[in-house]
């Protein structure tokens, strides 16, 4: 399952962004302040949404004024809309589902204004609403997979939300029947924006079984665990590349300690005793977390990662590009934002994106497009050198004007 599309209207500083074609890898680069954490807090906001109702989704990103401080600016009376294309097999073919998801702000209080599933049935025609909910109301389709029926045959189940501020496939996607609201659940739920805190990931953690690392990677001791006793293989690799990019880590293991509690320790081949976390580097902890990430045996179908470069020495950045993409190779697909030359050297130029901010808009604009940067690239030179040396400014006015 990938995404191909993503169109936002009135989501902060993204007043109307079209993303098409989107790639399995995709890096996002833009000075402090652009908008790329905004694109990001895109996913965030959609898993909130899920996880509780659009109101408390909306007062985690904007606070109490909620809806007011998440619209656009100057956009008050008019809508937030998400729409996201995604591929999935249906009936044993590999279909374009459509999820749009529109928000109002009535009488003050958030409601969800339209939501949608859609895709085609056929190889002609629209695509067929399989999901269509509008003020709390609507229906869902529950034999969506019967190909032998005529459209007008469709079952149609018909429900009352509990509230208006709730998304409808948090209800129905629980159930088989519903195919398409039940595959975009669990899209959302298994996306993973990471959102990794070093003061989180050290010292002593409860052993919580767990088998995927979370957001703020307070359960790496967990993860590393599951990974040395049910993938040995995949450890060992991650310990490989461990040693040969931070000088001085020899071996990594997992301690049990009395109270049956998990402790990291990095032995260095120097000393006699292994480092406890806290007496390691901030960039060491950081690359062995994001490894564990990216040799997760079971690739999360979204991942997103803000600036992997902070803490990190410049020469392991194109290294990590390429662990990204590998990473995508496998299934799971990537965005990641960067401002880091080194980062974008790797980076091939189909998969860059550049996010810049003018008047308190955002606008995304994929760099393969500009003609100038894309000769210069084919002429041999890095873009991350061209970012570094300021190339990419002007790509806006460039593509605007047709250049």
């Amino acid at each position: 399952m990938r995404i191909e599309t993503i169109r936002i209207q009135n989501f902060k500083s993204l007043q109307s962004v079209d993303l098409t074609d989107l790639p399995s890898f995709c890096a996002f680069v833009g000075r402090n302040g652009s908008g790329k954490t905004t694109l990001f807090r895109t996913f965030a906001f959609l898993k909130s949404c899920l996880e509780t109702n659009v109101r408390t989704a909306l007062n985690r990103e904007g606070g109490r004024n909620g809806f007011s401080e998440v619209v656009t600016r100057g956009h008050l009376e008019e809508a937030i809309e998400i729409e996201i294309q995604f591929r999935m097999e249906i009936a044993g073919k590999n279909r374009l589902v459509t999820y749009a998801l529109k928000i109002e702000n009535k009488d003050s209080k958030p409601v969800v204004a339209h939501e949608e599933l859609r895709y085609k049935r056929g190889r002609y025609g629209s695509p067929y609403r399989f999901l269509n909910f509008q003020y709390g109301e609507g229906y869902a389709i529950t034999n969506e997979e019967d190909f032998t029926k005529p459209d007008e045959e469709l079952e149609r189940e018909f429900q009352k939300l509990t509230s208006p501020d709730t998304l409808a496939i948090k209800g129905l996607g629980q159930f088989d029947k519903f195919k398409a609201a039940q595959a975009f659940r669990t899209l959302i739920e298994q996306w993973h924006i990471s959102d990794f805190h070093i003061g989180d990931a050290r010292g002593v953690k409860d052993d919580d079984d767990a088998r995927h690392l979370s957001a703020s990677g307070d359960n790496l001791p967990s993860v590393a665990r599951f990974l040395m006793e049910h993938h040995p293989e995949r450890f060992e690799e991650v310990k490989r590349k461990m040693r040969e990019r931070v000088p001085g880590v020899d071996d990594i293991e997992v301690k049990l300690t009395e109270d049956g509690r998990l402790l990291m320790r990095y032995k260095d081949g120097a000393f006699k005793d292994p480092f406890i976390d806290k007496n390691v580097s901030d960039g060491t902890v950081k690359m062995f977390a994001y490894l564990i990430l990216l040799h997760d045996p079971l690739p999360h179908p979204i991942l997103c990662v803000e600036e992997p470069e902070n803490q990190l020495y410049p020469e392991l950045m194109e290294i990590l590009a390429e662990e990204f993409m590998e990473y995508a190779s496998r299934g799971g697909q990537v965005f990641v934002s960067t401002h880091s030359p080194q980062f974008l050297n790797a980076v091939p130029l189909d998969s860059l994106y550049l996010i810049e901010k003018e008047k308190g808009i955002s606008a995304i604009h994929r760099v393969k497009n500009d003609k100038i940067l894309a000769e210069q690239v084919a002429e041999g030179w890095k873009p991350g050198t061209l970012w570094e040396q300021g190339e990419f400014n002007g790509v806006a006015n460039r593509l605007n004007a047709g250049i």
